[in-house]
């Protein structure tokens, strides 16, 4: 007799890794490859409601060694396979000391694997949490390697995981003229997708090379919607340490196009912002050398600015910190070159300087996100 599911059993949220009886069939004798970091792993704890008790894991490497799956190479993306290495250096080749696999960067020399790189595999997994703002890489990374594979005729394999900011969209849409590896495809800067359901949009919306299609399969996450609060266990990259920090990124990451820092060099980053050239409050930080910021904006030096960490979690990309410290600001500049690619358009910077409030630059977002949800609703896998 099969017994019921229990309640809290119902409640457990399954990532797509998790659920291996869905894809190890897939893998077994085949060549495979996967692309992953620290947070691609199974956990063997309960989780309820979003929170993981007591959790310990099991890389997604090491089970299906276990499982006599025959892994070939692993890929990594930005800050590197066990995900030490900071924002923007370049990710080696080298191997992967406790399993002897090598390990191909894909944030070095190529962004997108190689065919001699792809030789002989027939299967590339790719399971990697993202936290659905559009500069975070690791859709980029997603982007290469759908259209490397579809160029060899291999499979690729999403193991999907929920999306911490996958409950709204938000931002301006990216211009095609401002592409680059921070903003790749006509999204907003909020997205509100996991990275399955991006990648089939990728697919379905033609955006690979000569317009090209991957053969893909995604594994989907178990009793998941997109309004499940999801806490994530293993922090995504060495500077979003905790929830609040993810929360705020995509709101927050705009500075990194500024001269006020996001507070790298810290143990607050994202959840506070400040410069020598903003009022002094009574709030203050000095970014220092630390692991996820050899060289952080302002080492050393005072600055002012606000401290988030209290705040209410938001439900939209909030602009009111960058344009507070747009006023604020004593120095001569504070956009760089790199705040076009963050924002995918031009217009952002030119409304900030233009003072339009954040209401009247929001009403300008209206249109292309109208747009844009009427594209997304097609490849949407969960509520």
């Amino acid at each position: 007799m099969v017994s019921k599911k229990t309640d809290q059993e119902n409640q457990i949220i399954k990532t797509g890794a998790e659920r291996t009886q869905l894809y190890l069939n897939l893998l077994k004798g085949k060549n495979v490859a996967v692309v992953g970091n620290q947070t691609s792993v199974i956990l063997k704890s309960q989780q309820r409601k979003g929170i993981r008790e007591g959790a310990s894991f099991l890389h997604l490497v090491d089970s299906l060694l276990l499982l006599d799956v025959t892994i070939k190479k692993v890929f990594a993306p930005e800050h590197g396979f066990r995900g030490k290495v900071d924002a923007g250096e370049i990710v080696k080749d080298g191997f992967d000391t406790k399993t002897g696999l090598s390990i191909v960067s894909l944030y070095g020399k190529n962004k997108k694997p190689s065919a001699a790189q792809l030789y002989g595999i027939d299967v590339v997994v790719f399971d990697i949490q993202d936290v659905g703002a559009r500069f975070y890489t690791y859709i980029s990374s997603l982007h290469y390697v759908m259209e490397a594979c579809a160029e060899l005729g291999i499979q690729v394999l999403i193991l999907d995981r929920p999306n911490p900011n996958g409950h709204y969209i938000d931002g301006p849409v990216l211009e095609l003229e401002h592409k680059s590896f921070v903003g790749m495809h006509t999204v907003p800067v909020v997205y509100g997708m996991t990275i399955g359901e991006y990648g089939q949009m990728i697919n379905g919306e033609k955006w690979l090379k000569n317009g090209i299609q991957c053969d893909l399969k995604v594994i989907p996450i178990g009793n998941y919607t997109h309004q499940t609060n999801y806490s994530l266990p293993i922090k995504p990259s060495p500077n979003l340490p905790n929830d609040k920090s993810i929360n705020l990124y995509p709101s927050l990451c705009f500075f990194e196009g500024t001269t006020v820092s996001a507070g790298r060099g810290t143990d607050k980053q994202f959840q506070i912002y400040g410069s020598p050239f903003l009022d002094a409050n009574g709030f203050s930080f000095t970014p220092q050398s630390n692991k996820g910021a050899k060289y952080p904006k302002f080492k050393n030096q005072r600055c002012y600015g606000e401290d988030l960490r209290t705040v209410e979690n938001t439900s939209q990309l909030d602009l009111s910190y960058l344009i507070k410290a747009y006023n604020q600001n004593r120095d001569k500049e504070f956009f760089n070159d790199f705040f076009t690619k963050l924002a995918g358009t031009k217009k952002l910077q030119q409304q900030i300087e233009q003072g339009m409030s954040v209401e009247a630059i929001r009403k300008t977002w209206e249109r292309d996100l109208s747009t844009f949800n009427r594209v997304r609703e097609q490849y949407l896998m969960y509520e």
